[in-house]
């Protein structure tokens, strides 16, 4: 693999050859698979859902848009990353669904019962959602959290696919943790809620 090959495919993709995603996931599969072990090292130990079938789930959902122009290796990073994060979403929601017997979903039962427990679920669910009130009042910031703790970037990689100092990183990444820390606990602590919140999901340290 060499970072040439690497451009070539970004720059192709870019220009709307969706076929280049197909070469490009190739030559990342390794560190994709990585990122995603990261990801559900969070979860519940036992959960079905592996690194592989996590990146390959990202890759169909990637492969459905009509178009990605990731701007760099490091934004293609993050815009898996983001996919990655929505399936997990999708199976903590899932979950939910069928604990509270509301209608049929994709994915059986008993592999949902696997990936992650009911505490879990909801603590993921209450990120995504906070994420997403963040991403309304702090755009960047919330880009920050999301290339940090669901791509796995350092702050010197999430600068450089920003476009921005690390300066500015650093002290987006603060600002978020402490923004995002509040509204958790806030939404998985509601009154009649008895889940608290742990640290699993806390975005990790610097």
């Amino acid at each position: 693999m060499t970072t040439g090959s690497i451009t070539q495919w970004l720059t192709r993709l870019r220009a709307g050859d969706q076929e280049a995603l197909d070469q490009l996931f190739p030559l990342i599969y390794d560190e994709l698979k990585v990122v995603a072990r990261s990801m559900l090292s969070r979860e519940a130990p036992g959960h079905t859902l592996g690194p592989t079938a996590l990146v390959h789930e990202a890759y169909f959902r990637l492969a459905e848009r009509e178009k990605i122009s990731p701007e760099s290796r490091h934004h293609l990073f993050a815009i898996a990353a983001q996919a990655m994060r929505r399936v997990l979403i999708d199976h903590a929601r899932a979950r939910k669904r069928f604990k509270r017997g509301a209608g049929q979903v994709a994915v059986p039962l008993d592999e949902i019962e696997s990936i992650m427990s009911e505490e879990a679920a909801d603590e993921l669910i209450a990120i995504d959602e906070a994420l997403d009130r963040l991403a309304r009042v702090k755009p960047r910031p919330a880009q920050v959290v999301e290339r940090r703790f669901f791509g796995g970037l350092s702050l010197e990689e999430t600068a450089i696919s920003l476009g921005v100092s690390l300066k500015t990183v650093q002290r987006d990444w603060l600002l978020a943790r402490a923004w995002l820390r509040k509204e958790i606990d806030v939404d998985i602590t509601r009154p009649g809620d008895p889940v608290t919140a742990s640290s699993r999901h806390a975005p990790p340290q610097t």
